[in-house]
């Protein structure tokens, strides 16, 4: 069953999603009809190249939670005023629960948009740098 739903995930174009709820700066759900039951009908969406604050209990220390706090609402805030969502899905992360993608909101690369702001650093799987530094 693993295998199918790799298959049906990895063949999955760019395409409008429902954006159905932020789980935190670099994270979203969406909404899917591609998974064959019982599967259910959402995955979660890494944002890929990007890294964003961990919110507690998993920051490691109180700034880190505050900006977290703020990478969590912008993200919310965007996806809430935005006219077109787009989100394009590349492959499972490295742990399996979440698929890594790429989001655009009007056209606008979230990952963009939240370095702009100062909410997230270029990620490429290597060693993360401290939020408390």
């Amino acid at each position: 069953m693993k295998w199918l739903a790799l298959l049906l995930l990895t063949a999955a174009p760019a395409h409008a999603y429902e954006i159905t709820r932020v789980i935190d700066g670099d994270t979203v759900e969406i909404a899917v009809d591609f998974l064959p039951p019982p599967l259910p009908p959402k995955l979660s969406i890494r944002v890929i190249g990007i890294d964003t604050p961990e919110k507690a209990p998993r920051a490691q220390c109180d700034a880190e939670a505050a900006l977290a706090k703020k990478a969590s609402a912008f993200t919310k805030d965007a996806v809430a005023n935005a006219l077109e969502v787009d989100v394009k899905i590349l492959k499972w992360d490295k742990y399996g629960g979440r698929v890594l993608g790429e989001v655009y909101l009007d056209h606008q690369s979230l990952a963009q948009s939240l370095i702009s702001a100062g909410l997230a650093r270029p990620y490429k799987g290597d060693a993360k740098q401290s939020w408390c530094e």
